[in-house]
Parts: C-alpha cells; structure tokens; sequence
C-alpha cells in the first residue's frame, strides 16, 4: 500500500471523569483528571518524531490540554468545526439513562433533543475534512470521539452513519490517508504507547 501526503493524524482527548463513566460528554467543557494528563504524556512520546504541516484543536479544554501536553499546544489552531457533537439535554447522561426513558436508543439512531443531529456534525466534519485536504503535508487534529469517528467516515467517502462503527478510546491515535488516489485508514484505535499505565 502506497500512503501519500495528506496523512491525517486523529487523537483523541486522554479521559475525564465522564468518559470514565460513560457520561456523554458534548459542550460540557470538563478538564482531564490526571490518568488522562499520564495518557496524554504518553501521547507526547508516541507522537515525538511526528512533524505537521497544520495542527487543528477543538475549542474544548480538554482537547487543548492534550495538544498542549504532547507538545502542540503553541502551534494548534483552534478550529470550532472540531468541538464534540451537542448532545442537547442528553449532555452528562449516560446510555443505560436514557435507555430507560428510550429503550433501544443510539446516538446514531435516536438523536439528542435540543442538540445537534448526525447531519449537522457531518457538515462540520465535511468542512474539516475539505480543510486538511488542501494542505500540504501531514495534519493532526485533537479532538473527541463522535466527531473524529465522523470525520473518518466522510474521509472514506461514507455516510455519517457509518460512524458507528468506528470505536476511539480515549488518548488513541489513528491515522487516515491514501492509496493512490483511494481514501483509507492507514491506522485505527492505536493504544499501545498506552500500556503500562
């Protein structure tokens, strides 16, 4: 397989409390506690030889911090298409709540009252991806899970809800790129640099 420039680098924020917890996790702007910061740090050394043309970052502290402990945090540019999905009323609720109001209910299938639906995170992932398409050179975007996960699925040309099926742990690294002219995931989930913890 051929990868050619662009590369795009995903990673995603180290963890909070409410990631700890299952708790969806949108505008609500929470910092790392300090497993996320070690994840973080152990981000910082996977991610060393690494050299980016641009480096993007949601607005959210908790994306910041990750950027600013693995070294980026003075060359990141803050884009606001990378802050998290509005899961409305549902922010800081977990799935088996609203599960119980909602049986059978996905983020992907059911929607938040009061948030954003998949199609307006989609458009924002289109505009980031069209973005890093256009640079020259390798891109890393910190970021969260909903929104990098679609972001992966409009890089490969799918529906958004293709999503779904893109699981990212906290602190993980993937990468997306190309063969030939083919968009693909070069990598996906990468935690390894995380063991040990």
């Amino acid at each position: 397989m051929s990868v050619t420039p662009p590369r795009v680098h995903l990673v995603r924020h180290g963890a909070t409390e409410w990631s700890v917890t299952g708790q969806h996790t949108g505008r609500t702007d929470i910092p790392l506690t300090e497993e996320g910061r070690r994840q973080a740090e152990r981000l910082a050394a996977r991610l060393a030889r690494e050299r980016f043309a641009l480096v993007l970052v949601s607005p959210l502290a908790r994306a910041r911090e990750t950027a600013r402990i693995t070294g980026f945090g003075d060359v990141a540019e803050v884009d606001p298409d990378l802050v998290e999905w509005d899961y409305g009323d549902y922010d800081g609720r977990t799935a088996a709540e609203i599960r119980r109001e909602r049986p059978g209910w996905t983020p992907w299938h059911g929607g938040f009252p009061g948030g954003e639906t998949l199609e307006e995170v989609a458009a924002r992932a289109d505009r980031v991806v069209a973005r890093v398409r256009g640079v020259d050179g390798d891109v890393a975007l910190f970021a969260h899970g909903h929104i990098l996960r679609v972001i992966a699925a409009r890089w490969l040309e799918q529906p958004p809800i293709e999503a779904a099926r893109y699981y990212l742990a906290t602190a993980s690294l993937s990468m997306l790129g190309w063969e030939r002219e083919t968009p693909v995931i070069d990598r996906w989930n990468e935690a390894c640099h995380l063991d040990g913890l």
